[in-house]
């Protein structure tokens, strides 16, 4: 489907000479691109892929068809916008344009989120509000036909983004970013991508990312490793479709994330002036859980890694994950990224995820376990080398299980002492920015309480309360430990466990009370 599609499309893209030619900055610090690839992704219709009630038609079938093909291969789809939205795209590019080379400097990031009340008009760029709209209707609109492709329900995700239209005084999890950079400042450097400077590769952390852009400059590996230039036929009125790495868990893997770079604009287009992108995240609510359930309930087979875990413990890992990178390593080659296996990988099935405690060795040499193994026992040919085998002289490989058995326990070591230890860090940083003070000798130790039970308050909130909850009336309903108090949301019911720190008392404007509330009683403990 896609190759009966790609025809259509060559007439509006660069000559393959073009793509081949493009060079990276020659940058000592950074590492030699591999060689691009000439394959471009497919483009697929936003019309043809809008959910709606019905039996499925044929150009909806074909059009999710193809987008996921396209994703598997490239990594990457295009996606066509109707004549009103690209003509606002590009309306919004122009303003955005305009907007950093007038007021910022010729160069900049501006980063939008629904909800939040703009208190000057003048201070942001223009129609913002307007393509938010439209990239969020094409993002959910991906979202709900890569389910489809899964044989999942197009809103099996919905649990995991905000409501549409958001409620009153909510601030989006999802975020747009315009950026703007000039060439005469960006000789020899990397271009920023979604408000980033990317030195090597990028992976978007949240389900999707739909870039718009002006002009050429992003690179992504396909599935083979190799890297190409995605955006050369992207006009400013299409859309780049890339996945993140939240989709990837919540999908079991079956949709794993995008890896992109940006490059220089003078060495795409010397004349073009500067590049403007839009990049519209479609980010998952803070309190949501990635499960993989619903791929489960579909007779998708889950690895043992993708377990339940909560978005905010989840972005913190990768930050945790990225914190290594950049403290231990000037740089982590793009091509290790993909190809390079890891010793995890290495003992583990490929289909299931699972450590190869049952590995056993066939008559070429190799080794299976788990749903690998069985494979080749039904096919009666390894997989490795295509080589026929016989399925009647299987030996048990002791070897291979006694090093799977002895990695996984260290794995599981070293999660519990990584999620240990991120924990303390965590509260010893909390308390820290808090204002909390300790004695030297400890012995001075005390939980303070300055609300009782029944009492109305107001969350003042900080920066691990939930923006939903920020601003809102409560009730405390318990008292729990460690100065924690349970709520209830006068205005919605909700259950929430919060500290006082992050609780203001209902008064009016006596100066004496607030004072009394920022000085809690100790008592204790």
């Amino acid at each position: 489907m896609v190759a009966m599609m790609m025809p259509q499309h060559q007439n509006h893209a660069n000559p393959p000479a073009a793509v081949g030619s493009i060079r990276s900055p020659q940058n000592p610090g950074l590492p030699s691109p591999s060689p691009l690839s000439l394959a471009a992704p497919s483009r697929v219709r936003l019309a043809d892929i809008l959910p709606y009630d019905g039996a499925p038609m044929a150009p909806y079938l074909r059009a999710v068809d193809a987008l996921s093909t396209s994703l598997t291969r490239h990594n990457a789809a295009i996606i066509e916008l109707g004549s009103d939205d690209a003509a606002l795209l590009r309306c919004a590019l122009e303003s955005a344009r305009l907007y950093f080379r007038t007021r910022k400097g010729g160069r900049g990031v501006y980063t939008y989120r629904a909800g939040r009340p703009l208190e000057d008009v003048d201070s942001s760029p223009p129609c913002l509000t307007d393509i938010f709209r439209c990239m969020g209707r094409a993002a959910r609109a991906a979202l709900c036909a890569i389910s489809r492709h899964l044989q999942l329900r197009s809103n099996v995700f919905d649990h995991l983004l905000d409501d549409s239209p958001l409620p009153p005084s909510e601030l989006s999890s999802s975020i747009l970013v315009a950026t703007f950079s000039q060439i005469s400042s960006q000789q020899g450097k990397i271009a920023p991508v979604g408000g980033k400077h990317a030195s090597n590769c990028e992976v978007e952390k949240g389900l999707l990312m739909l870039i718009s852009s002006d002009a050429p400059g992003l690179q992504v590996c396909d599935s083979n490793g190799r890297w190409y230039q995605a955006d050369s036929s992207l006009s400013p009125g299409d859309l780049l479709l890339l996945t993140g790495k939240a989709l990837s868990h919540a999908t079991a893997g079956l949709r794993p994330a995008a890896s992109y770079r940006a490059i220089s604009d003078n060495f795409l287009n010397p004349h073009c002036g500067g590049r403007t992108s839009l990049a519209f995240r479609l980010m998952p609510q803070s309190n949501a859980i990635l499960d993989c359930t619903p791929i489960a309930a579909a007779g998708h087979v889950i690895p043992q890694s993708y377990v339940p875990i909560s978005v905010s413990q989840f972005m913190d890992d990768l930050s945790a994950e990225e914190d290594v990178l950049c403290n231990h390593a000037d740089y982590v080659p793009a091509d290790n990224l993909n190809r390079e296996p890891s010793l995890r990988s290495v003992l583990s099935d490929p289909i299931s995820g699972s450590y190869l405690e049952d590995a056993t060795l066939v008559s070429c040499g190799h080794s299976f376990g788990g749903l690998m193994l069985r494979k080749v026992i039904e096919t009666s040919r390894c997989t490795l080398c295509n080589v026929e085998i016989d399925s009647g002289s299987l030996i048990p490989n002791h070897a291979l299980r006694a090093a799977a058995v002895a990695v996984k326990q260290e794995d599981e070591r070293r999660l519990f002492h990584n999620a240990a230890l991120r924990k303390r860090r965590k509260e010893a940083n909390e308390h820290r920015e808090n204002g909390d003070i300790t004695p030297e000798n400890g012995s001075h130790k005390g939980v303070q309480y300055p609300f009782s039970v029944n009492e109305k308050v107001i969350i003042k909130g900080n920066r691990r309360t939930p923006d939903k909850f920020v601003g809102k009336e409560a009730v405390i309903t318990s008292q729990c430990l460690n100065g924690w108090y349970l709520l209830k949301i006068i205005e919605t019911g909700e259950n929430i466990r919060l500290q006082y720190r992050s609780l203001r008392k209902m008064t009016g404007s006596n100066d004496s009370q607030d004072r009394c509330v920022s000085e809690p009683v100790q008592t204790s403990s």
